[in-house]
């Protein structure tokens, strides 16, 4: 309570009143977690928020204090009971990552700490130095490359395009911006290329009829003969090509560019070599995967997550760039409320280059602590086997796929991305389109399997994007069951319906 008496100020805080009930609590919620994690199969893999939750979240602000005994409670009745259901075994949407124990506590250790980590004397800025370094080691870089953390892939891409844009723009281009370039400036990816590169491109003023999207071969590889045609093509025409986008594991398909060869004509045409590696950068920890990625290396820049395919909590990802100091040149402004040095004594006196020199944000939260505690919990080697787990189960699937008669492979199965169909003769392709719609959406709400979908040569399929360490081959059984199951009960009320 605040009391202004006989001129004497009591002062607040915001630390609880009661240390030991707000321990006991502590305890209960993280006994609590642990449970619900351990027991995440015996739960269905979503379901939707009820009418009564939504409006439960329309009440107006609070003015006064609650319990947090109360609060929790609230949490575990209202919110608890309706995540996206990305925790669970047979979640395989989208490409979203499944989260581990340590790295949750990890996130309570950092949460606690409350570092900002964007440079100085502190054990933050030695913890995610030492991430970034391993990082490089496990991918193949430099000790010389820079890297830097992230919020996830997406905020990756636009620092590595905003590298590659100052540094082959030719003139300074933070200093003269974009007008006083002599020739518009034009960057290449194939057509499955993640849509956070067309938002970096706007992002960074260079607009999106900049990114010339190449046709693919049969492989979902971007064509190499069309890509040097676009490249000479834009140069006859007074453009400036300064960048190739290549894939490693494309969202849609899991296709991988041939990133040797794409490396091979920036080298030839002075160009810079960016590589999306979201989540199948990591096919290089694979046993018998890494070959897929092999040229990555040779990237100037590389974007990826690690909480897609190396597991971790929510959200982590990290750049590299081959050339240090053209990083630090796109993005190092230093005011003398933020100065600071390398050596020397203080705050600001750390060894070590600080990460706000690297990027457009000054705030950071502790990301790499997560990333440090889960490498040391689990070793390089445990994650490589894991993403060739993840691999060998979707082979599987595939081949559960070509042993259905109602099912058919829209994509080969190349990294960890399933692409298909239910079909039947009896129905046209636009039909089909709203059959397999229907299937992906039931199996949500019974909470079998969560699936997302996409379109790939004008039609719509199903996918399966497996980054769950949770998966057991059992699971894709289930979803085949279950899958054929509700094809087959749609098909049958769809052409009764139809009858009447």
């Amino acid at each position: 309570m605040r009391r202004e008496t006989e001129g004497i100020v009591s002062e607040e805080s915001l630390d609880p009143e009661d240390w030991e009930s707000m321990r006991e609590l502590g305890q209960k919620m993280l006994g609590d977690m642990l449970t619900y994690l351990k027991t995440v199969r015996d739960r269905p893999v979503w379901q939707g928020v009820p009418d009564e939750i939504k409006a439960h979240f329309s009440k107006r602000l609070p003015q006064n204090p609650q319990s947090p005994e109360a609060i929790y409670r609230e949490f575990v009745e209202k919110v608890l009971p309706y995540p996206l259901g990305n925790i669970h075994p047979r979640f395989w949407g989208w490409a979203v990552g499944t989260g581990t124990i340590m790295g949750a506590l990890a996130e309570l250790l950092a949460a606690s700490m409350n570092s900002i980590a964007g440079g100085g004397n502190q054990s933050a800025s030695y913890v995610e130095t030492q991430v970034v370094d391993w990082i490089k080691e496990m991918l193949g870089f430099p000790a010389s490359a820079s890297g830097l953390l992230t919020s996830g892939c997406s905020a990756a891409n636009l620092i590595g395009l905003a590298v590659a844009r100052n540094v082959k723009a030719g003139y300074d281009l933070r200093r003269k911006g974009l007008q006083k370039a002599s020739a518009r400036m034009t960057l290449y990816a194939s057509q499955e290329i993640h849509s956070s590169i067309q938002q970096a491109v706007e992002l960074l003023g260079l607009g999106s009829d900049a990114l010339h999207l190449v046709s693919m071969n049969d492989r979902f590889q971007i064509d190499l003969e069309a890509l040097k045609a676009a490249i000479s093509r834009d140069r006859k025409d007074g453009s400036l090509p300064f960048c190739v986008v290549g894939a490693a594991g494309t969202i849609n398909t899991g296709g991988i560019d041939n990133l040797n060869a794409l490396a091979d004509i920036c080298q030839r045409e002075n160009l810079w070599f960016h590589v999306d590696g979201a989540f199948g950068a990591w096919a290089a920890l694979a046993p018998n995967a890494k070959d897929k990625v092999t040229g990555m290396e040779r990237a100037d820049s590389l974007a990826l997550d690690l909480h897609k395919w190396m597991y971790m909590p929510y959200e982590i990802g990290c750049v590299l760039v081959q050339s240090e100091e053209g990083h630090r040149k796109t993005f190092a402004l230093t005011p003398a409320y933020l100065a600071h040095g390398e050596g020397g004594r203080g705050i600001d006196g750390a060894d070590l280059p600080w990460p706000i020199d690297y990027d457009f944000l000054l705030s950071r939260r502790f990301r790499g602590l997560k990333a440090w505690m889960s490498l040391k919990e689990h070793g390089s080697r445990k994650y490589g086997r894991l993403i060739q787990q993840n691999i060998n189960q979707a082979s599987y699937l595939g081949e559960l796929i070509a042993a259905r008669s109602e099912l058919k492979l829209s994509a080969p199965v190349t990294l960890n991305v399933v692409c298909f169909r239910y079909v039947t003769s009896s129905v046209d392709d636009a039909v089909l389109d709203e059959l397999n719609k229907r299937i992906v959406t039931e199996l949500q709400e019974q909470g079998t399997a969560v699936l997302s979908g996409t379109t790939i040569r004008g039609r719509y399929v199903m996918r399966v994007a497996c980054v769950n360490h949770r998966s057991r081959r059992e699971d894709f059984d289930i979803l085949i069951q279950e899958l054929v199951r509700v094809g087959k009960e749609l098909t049958t009320s769809g052409s009764k319906g139809s009858s009447t």
